[in-house]
């Protein structure tokens, strides 16, 4: 009657991901060196030059310490994959940092649409770890009104059809839809009134995709996976902050789900879904972490293992 919301289902995906990861770089290579300059490098010298600038400045806070933090962990995830495949290296030509915290509200915008216009075209393996980054940005972006609110994830309509090798992670990240809506249904007894908006709108984005993803399965010829009747939280929920910590935890689950179905296929249409069902649940998890009093509050590399 139960199952378990400890990401074992997601964790085992990932751990596929991986090892696909450390396969298609070798094989990618066997073809030739690609002596073109890496189209990651423009995203790295970005993220390395907002993270210096955070540091920097004068009266940040807790939010500038924010930024300075996930745009590092972002350019050291990016450096290990560029000086991986060590193509030529060129001169960035980076717009000079700003000055105050208010500047980097069109800065994070830029290095959001800057990550997001690179997914469609690149190998799988790589095209995760960019997802990751524009749904990183997406998150900082609402971590202080001076940095946002920043856009909403875009609607993006299902593909046509579905790849055979995209069914089983799309059953994963249904499972986790449904894991999604029935958290939302039972904190709404923990939280107070003034949270009802957010709750609203997150079980509506949740119901939106759930029956998106069983229409995409059901097309598939594949039988969707039906939710649990109940599931066992990590932690009991008691009060406002507890379930909070539940939400975010939820939302974590459904980023790292839509993460791995990106990973496993090149199919444009279903990455730009997978894309932005990623960077919702890196938005809509960014205030529950907060509220919860999780550290820090937005994920440098949503759906990323830890």
């Amino acid at each position: 009657m139960t199952a378990d919301l400890s990401r074992r289902a997601v964790l085992r995906l990932g751990a596929l991901s991986a090892t696909v990861a450390a396969a298609v770089p070798l094989a990618a290579c066997s073809g030739g060196y690609d002596d073109a300059p890496d189209p990651l490098a423009p995203l790295l010298a970005m993220a390395e030059a907002d993270a210096a600038a955070a540091r920097k400045l004068p009266a940040g806070g807790d939010a500038a310490g924010q930024v300075a933090d996930a745009r590092a962990a972002q350019a050291a995830a990016l450096k290990t994959e560029v000086d991986r495949l060590n193509r030529p290296k060129r001169a960035e030509n980076v717009p000079p940092a700003p000055a105050d915290l208010g500047g980097f509200k069109d800065r994070l915008a830029a290095a959001r649409k800057q990550a997001e216009d690179l997914v469609p075209a690149l190998p799988a393996y790589r095209a995760g770890l960019v997802a990751s980054v524009a749904a990183g940005c997406a998150g900082l972006q609402r971590v202080a009104p001076e940095l946002g609110p920043g856009a909403d994830a875009k609607a993006a309509a299902a593909p046509a059809s579905v790849p055979k090798e995209a069914v089983d992670p799309l059953q994963k990240a249904l499972a986790a839809e449904h894991a999604s809506l029935w958290v939302y249904g039972l904190v709404t007894a923990y939280l107070p009134g003034d949270f009802g908006d957010a709750v609203k709108a997150g079980r509506a984005e949740h119901t939106a995709r759930r029956d998106v993803v069983t229409q995409m399965i059901t097309s598939a010829s594949a039988t969707p996976v039906a939710p649990e009747a109940a599931y066992v939280p990590p932690k009991p929920v008691t009060d406002t902050a507890s379930a909070a910590a539940l939400v975010a935890s939820a939302e974590a689950d459904t980023a790292a789900a839509w993460h791995a179905v990106l990973t496993h296929t090149d199919d444009s249409g279903l990455r730009g879904m997978a894309l932005q069902a990623l960077i919702a649940a890196a938005r809509r998890g960014m205030p529950w972490r907060q509220e919860a009093g999780q550290k820090p509050a937005a994920v440098a590399l949503p759906g990323q293992p830890a």
